[in-house]
């Protein structure tokens, strides 16, 4: 499906039902948007099948943000988690969805914090899953050392550092050590990619630094990160719930995992998130 809003066209998908029947009654449910990474890598389809456990206790929507996936492509220069948050308030506005969860993983979750900040009265609860509220580069190439060695730490540095020629050997030196699971062949093949949106994608992370401004998040939040995860780390996921001051912030470190850790364990995962979920709105699934 598809829908105009702010001068884009996105796409999105929808899993579950909203309203279900419990005894007598309709009862509501929570609206889960979810945001995927990338910088134009990346689209909604790597969540699939996987986020469908969702669907047991809310409603679920992949959304592909502006300039991805099945949405429609703009001049890269002017791409920002700022306009990309503010489309995810017309989408959910022009959906009429009244206190969405928003769920952002890795650029998704930089997208999800804009949108709480930005609009802080609009979200029901705020799930940063593999997120960052400041991109630190020293930071990350030490965690690439320690999960993998010093010529994957020089890699990491020089494509985060905007040197695109270094795409090749982070993908070939880096990825691998996102967790014990990262995309194969099969996951890339699905999604439409846009790569011409990679190097503005990685200035804005180099650029990213909201902790300041976290403190006009008001909705519970919880924040998430793989112990193993090489670029959004523990100390990183620390820092953003230190800075979360108005908020419910709840922290959650998942032992032995990575940037995609529904994946690698996907019973350690799923029980705490769809326990905060359900809980979230006071909701009954």
């Amino acid at each position: 499906m598809e829908i105009a809003v702010n001068g884009a066209r996105l796409w999105f998908d929808v899993e579950g039902a909203a309203l279900v029947p419990v005894g007598d009654a309709m009862v509501q449910r929570p609206t889960v948007v979810l945001l995927h990474g990338g910088p134009g890598s990346f689209d909604h389809s790597y969540l699939k099948p996987d986020f469908t456990r969702l669907a047991t206790v809310a409603q679920v929507i992949y959304l592909d943000l502006r300039d991805h996936g099945r949405s429609s492509r703009h001049d890269p220069a002017q791409w920002s988690y700022e306009q990309c948050a503010d489309d995810v308030r017309a989408f959910v506005d022009a959906l009429g969805i009244a206190r969405p969860i928003v769920f952002g993983h890795s650029l998704g979750a930089f997208v999800a914090l804009h949108v709480a900040i930005r609009h802080p009265h609009r979200l029901g609860a705020l799930v940063v899953q593999s997120g960052l509220g400041k991109f630190d580069l020293a930071r990350v190439a030490a965690g690439f050392r320690r999960f993998g060695d010093a010529a994957a730490a020089a890699a990491a540095e020089r494509f985060y550092s905007g040197d695109m020629s270094a795409t090749d050997e982070f993908r070939a030196r880096c990825r691998p050590l996102f967790g014990r699971w990262v995309p194969g062949d099969d996951e890339r093949a699905r999604m439409v990619l846009n790569l011409e949106l990679l190097d503005r994608g990685i200035e804005c992370m180099r650029q990213l630094d909201v902790l300041d401004q976290a403190r006009a998040v008001t909705c519970p939040t919880l924040v998430c990160t793989g112990e193993r995860d090489p670029i959004t780390q523990v100390a990183d996921a620390e820092d953003l719930v230190a800075a979360l001051t108005s908020c419910r912030a709840q922290l959650l470190i998942l032992p032995g995992m990575g940037h995609f850790p529904w994946k690698d364990d996907p019973e350690g995962y799923w029980p705490p998130i769809t326990s905060f979920i359900s809980r979230a709105l006071r909701t009954v699934p």
